[in-house]
């Protein structure tokens, strides 16, 4: 590793475990926060300050867009960290952290899927990681829906989740075909912001209502640390990388990430893990480790962004 490169792989390595991690912590987040009304507070405290920080470093040149780039950000929002992150924050009162992260790692087989029903082409060895993550999926959907989740045991847990990863590729797959912000930050900013007021908007539509003084500790931590590790530490550290190292090395976080996920709801929160659900989750890890060498040995060499990982362009983070 030289001089020059190491802080790539420290970001990189921020990346692998505070988004691994986000998992585990939206876990404490709804404890006993309202799932909506905690998500929508994430976002809606996260957006101002990103906000802030690219007015301090940036300058007002740095929030310039247009009607339409504006209107492609707030759509996006809305399908990534509203759809996607809203979605999960819901299935996480029913999913365990770490069967969420295994389910939420078929993202890049979504996105591949919606690439071929647009019409673009894909190398012919990423068939195989896509067989092999519905394999994947098949099984934790049977093994996951059967058991008990982290706090519940609804069936429609696994499904909300899998809605969740839907989403959130739908955003990812739009962001190459909408006119985006310059700046990604910014981007970025104008989607958390939009997020928080739609999830919030949404809570309160369905009945929830936030108790400060019923809010255990836990869960004001897990608020916090959503906030600052995983949407600003977490993002700006993604962003970092993504312009230091290739991009299928940075793509390496989607798989990743489940794991750390799993490890840490094991030690942490207790977890269990049977060999079905094991497997199923082995199978959609690996389905996504051959579906991102696919990728990179069939992208042109001038291809700067990795579709494999579900990181077209920068968007919003975990």
């Amino acid at each position: 590793m030289g001089n020059r490169s190491w802080p790539a792989w420290v970001a990189l390595g921020t990346v692998y475990l505070v988004w691994g991690s986000t998992y585990l912590a939206i876990r404490y987040l709804v404890g006993s926060l309202p799932p909506l009304l905690g998500a929508g507070l994430r976002f809606a405290v996260a957006g101002p300050l990103l906000l802030g920080l690219v007015l301090l470093f940036g300058g007002r040149r740095a929030l310039r867009m247009t009607r339409g780039q504006c209107g492609s950000a707030v759509l996006v929002g809305l399908l990534m960290a509203g759809g996607g992150q809203g979605l999960l924050t819901i299935a996480e009162t029913q999913v365990a952290s770490g069967l969420a992260a295994l389910l939420v790692a078929c993202v890049p087989l979504f996105v591949l899927i919606l690439r071929r029903f647009l019409g673009q082409r894909t190398p012919g060895g990423t068939l195989l990681g896509v067989l092999l993550g519905l394999a994947g999926l098949a099984v934790l959907l049977l093994v996951g829906s059967a058991g008990g989740g982290a706090h519940g045991s609804a069936w429609w847990g696994p499904f909300a989740v899998l809605l969740a990863a839907l989403s959130w590729s739908i955003g990812t797959v739009a962001t190459t075909r909408l006119p985006m912000p310059a700046n990604p930050f910014a981007g970025s900013a104008v989607q958390l912001c939009t997020a928080g007021v739609a999830l919030s908007a949404a809570g309160l539509l369905a009945g929830q209502r936030l108790d400060p003084g019923a809010v255990t500790a836990e869960s004001w931590l897990a608020l916090g640390y959503l906030i600052v590790a995983g949407s600003l530490v977490g993002y700006s550290a993604y962003v970092y990388v993504l312009h230091r190292l290739p991009v299928s090395t940075v793509a390496t976080y989607a798989y990743v990430n489940p794991v750390i996920a799993v490890v840490l709801g094991v030690l942490i929160a207790g977890e269990q893990f049977g060999p079905g659900q094991l497997a199923g989750g082995a199978l959609v890890v690996l389905a996504v480790l051959v579906v991102v060498r696919a990728e990179r040995t069939g992208a042109r060499p001038d291809r700067k962004v990795s579709v494999a990982a579900g990181t077209m362009t920068p968007s919003c983070e975990r």
